[in-house]
């Protein structure tokens, strides 16, 4: 991408600051936004019966709440701030603006994309073929997802109860 053309992207996108606890989305709304996460951690989590955080946005990641996105329907999910954030937001028009203007734009969005899709399918050939210690000890990989995130959360998001992943943590000591 020129220097032009990533001066052309950056105009697009505007600043978003949440503080820990505020929701970016919440359940019921339409999304219709595409965030970029410069600092801080989110959570995607769905609250029914019981609360089940279902993805976790890192510094660094391009995200939407993509079910929602592009049917324009309503979304399941509630998206919170874990720690205080600081995002880039771009409409989803105007995505689409810089797809058709700049094919460098273009290629970068499929990318993104693509990563996204190798990071779910991941996750779910993680569920189901390993325990959730050998899950547990995958995040323990990622630099700085354990401090994103409380023991209640991860629990839910690796579908046990907060006792059950105390557990698994005093076993591994």
């Amino acid at each position: 991408m020129t220097e032009e053309d990533l001066t052309t992207v950056i105009s697009y996108f505007r600043p978003k600051v949440l503080d820990k606890g505020d929701l970016l989305l919440k359940r019921g709304q339409i999304a219709s936004l595409y965030y970029f996460l410069r600092s801080g951690g989110l959570r995607f989590y769905y609250d029914e019966d019981h609360e089940l955080t279902a993805w976790i946005v890192q510094p660094g990641e391009f995200f939407t709440e993509i079910s929602s996105l592009s049917p324009e329907r309503t979304t399941r999910f509630n998206i919170e701030a874990v720690e205080h954030a600081e995002l880039y937001c771009i409409s989803k028009k105007d995505m689409e603006v810089l797809y058709k203007q700049l094919p460098a734009w273009q290629e970068f969005g499929r990318k993104m994309w693509e990563g996204m899709a190798i990071r779910m399918i991941d996750e779910i050939i993680r569920f189901q073929t390993m325990t959730v210690e050998e899950r547990y000890l995958e995040f323990l990989k990622k630099p700085g997802f354990m401090q994103l995130v409380s023991v209640k959360q991860m629990a839910s998001y690796l579908g046990i109860t907060p006792n059950a992943l105390s557990r698994i943590r005093k076993n591994l000591r």
